[in-house]
């Protein structure tokens, strides 16, 4: 008979299994093995410890898994990665600041940049087959890290775990099992693999879920207040019917998501708990895919769970299909065969039936230095991966209110942004001329105003670009004012610096980083009383300055009422135009001119804190007009109305034709409020759309953007190969590859219009 195990399958079990890591429980394994899936003794020395890492296990596991990252990452090229508008990100000639981690390193043209993506691509369709399977992940990740290095402000946890996983896969024999190499090799086809691949892959991803439990332990997320929006997703609806939303919030959103961290690297390693850990896993995972732009990452993480069951598991569940479907499907039998990479003990001497068994079984091998150097390598790299998001003491330049660059660090969602007020001021160096930029001129990014090492490189490249427009020698000032997780908006770098000329080493904390006021953190609680203490119509922004700095501002004619009123320290308001000065305590408010500048001047010797309360006078009376317009429309609807409309209202019964234009003789708040009441028909259409239209619009929406990357890459590849031909041809093929399904323009337009971005 055959018995069962992770990685090797051995004839009769008179025989003892060897140390395997995830051997089937049974009466005559120990409480160790049961659980760990090794005795103790072999990792008492490391001879041991090395023999239990080269240990034969089931390549089956680790197959699928290539198989399935593979696929997602050829989709993630597409989409996350920017395939489908990477002539709008890289373009040829154009003034564009860029964030590179090394400031050597430069974008290719941009037919060479298609030709990158195409080689990354290759690489994916490679690793995902199991074809040529070296060469594919070296393609892979050599263009997949150039492009990750190339561009800081995409960086984000999960595209730093594609490249990490993509390194990993290079080094193991993934393609033993469901590849094409495997058919082309047979002494590569089902053999065995070293249990190293899969503790290196498994370990990897419970560091991800472990490492961000930890981060979540911040105390703004366990006070609720790092994601405190997703509660209002209709996804929570469900529990909506026994909790209010603020205890979502704070025991399903932040303490769900921290209990789920923490312990689903644990449940997910035993077997007692990997069913209940895989349920609850795939549950979140599942709902992140819907409550954030996260592209394949959702995926991959259900994609890495079977890496946790026994090895073998595809040739159990592949084996409950239908026999016609086998040739088609994994094979399930027969036992892996031996490889080189791994270890086998000697067999045991005994009796004529046990030798029998021996001549049968593997070759016993002796451990080489290719056995001790993957150990010590599997070892480093396990240390280095706990290591480095604890490494942010060594990589100071990059730390500003949050430890380094956003990536490494398995942070994720602990900290939200908003951004209330973003000023760029030059001076020229030599007449002394000032004058103000466009926030994220000569960029397409916005993620340049949380990180001191990006605006550093940007304020660099506009001193290059500036002399084009007779700017000489420029100055280049920063004013950004940040709120994080719902604290007082402040400065976060400091005005007076000119980041042009100032010292920055990634190796040196920033000098012109100013401290988040975590002082006045308590704050928060105030602030939910103070908003829920006025009206739909009024909306408040909290501001904390520092002492010998003051914030300049400008009151939109359409915030006709507009005041500001002091909660902690002292200021002094100056009206601009009035060249008038206020000075006032806490508690003490003004109201401030619509139309006009004012500067408020922090005058005390700590921070100063203060509240606008302003009103959107011309926003209240259009809406004041739309109930107005409403009610008389649904009164000539029922008949109520007798009195004959004007011609100027007529379109209340009528609707409005393709024809009309602005300068005809509707009135113009009929016109918005008719233009209005059409966008939200239709947004309540889309909403109320079947599951099938749903897919359809989605699967539309994919085609036409995956058929983008291809066509605009079949361009570029002609490019390279016969060079540009005629410009009027290439405007044709462009226009071909821009081509969208008819409603692709209106749903852009509804997104900008309404604002609901998941539409």
């Amino acid at each position: 008979t055959l018995q069962r195990s992770g990685s090797v399958m051995v004839a009769k079990n008179k025989i003892k299994p060897k140390k395997n890591e995830v051997l089937a429980p049974s009466e005559q394994t120990s409480t160790m093995k049961r659980l760990f899936g090794f005795e103790k003794e072999d990792i008492s020395s490391w001879h041991r410890l090395v023999c239990l890492l080269s240990r034969p296990t089931d390549p089956a596991s680790l197959g699928i898994f290539r198989f399935l990252f593979g696929m997602l990452m050829a989709l993630d090229i597409t989409q996350e990665r920017g395939l489908s508008h990477l002539d709008y990100k890289y373009l040829d000639g154009a003034p564009v600041c860029r964030f590179p981690l090394f400031n050597f390193l430069k974008p290719l043209p941009m037919d060479w940049m298609f030709f990158v993506y195409f080689v990354m691509f290759l690489g994916a369709v490679g690793i995902m087959l199991g074809c040529f399977y070296r060469l594919a992940c070296l393609m892979f990740i050599s263009t997949y890290w150039y492009v990750f290095f190339l561009d800081k402000t995409t960086w984000n946890n999960h595209s730093y775990l594609y490249g990490l996983i993509g390194f990993q896969l290079s080094l193991m024999d993934a393609n033993r099992y469901w590849s094409l190499d495997g058919i082309r090799n047979p002494r590569k086809r089902n053999a065995h693999v070293p249990l190293w691949n899969y503790t290196m892959l498994r370990t990897q991803i419970f560091i991800v879920y472990f490492i961000a439990g930890v981060k979540k332990l911040d105390a703004d997320w366990v006070e609720g207040y790092s994601m405190k929006y997703l509660a209002h997703h209709w996804l929570f609806d469900p529990f909506k019917l026994i909790l209010p939303v603020e205890l979502i919030n704070l025991m399903v959103v932040h303490g769900g998501g921290l209990i789920l961290d923490l312990t689903a690297g644990y449940l997910l390693f035993f077997d007692a708990t990997r069913p209940v850990a895989a349920f609850f896993v795939s549950y979140f995972h599942c709902m992140n895919s819907q409550l954030f732009s996260i592209g394949m990452f959702s995926y991959t993480m259900l994609a890495t769970s079977p890496l946790f069951c026994y090895p073998d598991w595809p040739r159990r569940f592949f084996g409950r299909f239908p026999e016609f479907l086998q040739p088609i499907l994994p094979f399930v039998s027969p036992a892996p065969i031996p490889s080189s990479s791994c270890v086998y003990p000697k067999p045991p001497s005994g009796s004529g039936e046990q030798q029998e068994e021996a001549h049968a079984a593997p070759k016993p091998t002796t451990l080489s230095f290719k056995h001790k150097f993957r150990a010590i390598f599997t070892i480093l790299y396990i240390m280095e991966q706990f290591f480095l998001p604890y490494s942010h003491f060594l990589t100071q330049g990059y730390n500003n209110w949050t430890n380094g660059l956003y990536g490494y660090s398995w942070d994720m969602m602990v900290h939200a942004r908003s951004h209330q007020h973003v000023k760029i001021t030059y001076r020229d160096g030599v007449t002394g001329e000032m004058g103000y930029l466009n926030p994220g001129v000569f960029t397409q990014s916005r993620r340049w105003k949380d990180h001191g090492d990006m605006l550093k490189q940007y304020a660099t490249c506009l001193s290059e670009n500036l002399p084009r427009f007779n700017i000489s020698e420029p100055e280049i000032y920063f004013d950004i004012w940040v709120s994080i997780n719902d604290r007082f908006q402040q400065r976060i770098f400091d005005p007076r610096v000119d980041l042009v000329k100032a010292d920055w080493s990634p190796f040196r904390p920033n000098s012109w980083l100013m401290p988040l006021l975590v002082d006045l953190s308590p704050w928060r609680t105030k602030f939910e009383e103070i908003e829920g203490s006025l009206d739909n119509q009024t909306e408040v922004v909290f501001i904390a300055d520092f002492p010998g700095l003051y914030l300049e501002n400008f009151v939109s004619e359409d915030l006709g009422n507009t005041s500001v009123q002091v909660l902690e320290g002292l200021v002094n308001v100056e009206i601009v135009d009035e060249k008038k000065n206020y000075s006032l305590q806490p508690g003490e408010k003004m109201q401030i001119p619509a139309g006009a500048y004012h500067k408020v001047y922090t005058v005390s010797e700590g921070p100063s804190c203060y509240m606008y309360i302003y009103v959107n006078t011309t926003e209240a009376e259009l809406q004041r007009n739309f109930t107005k317009l409403s009610e008389l429309q649904e009164k000539v609807r029922n008949g109520t109305e007798t009195e004959p409309l004007p011609p100027e209202l007529q379109p209340l019964v009528t609707g409005l034709d393709d024809q009309d234009s602005d300068h005809s003789v509707i009135d113009p708040v009929v016109r918005l409020f008719l233009k209005r009441q059409k966008r939200m028909q239709e947004v309540k259409k889309r909403r109320e759309a079947s599951m099938v239209e749903r897919f359809q619009r989605f699967a539309s929406k994919k085609y036409y953007s995956i058929r983008r990357g291809f066509l605009m890459t079949a361009i570029a590849l002609r490019n390279l190969a016969v060079g540009l031909p005629p410009l009027e041809q290439l405007t044709r093929e462009v226009a071909y590859a821009n081509m969208k399904e008819p409603e692709t323009d209106q749903d852009e337009r509804l997104k900008d219009e309404v604002g609901h971005g998941e539409l």
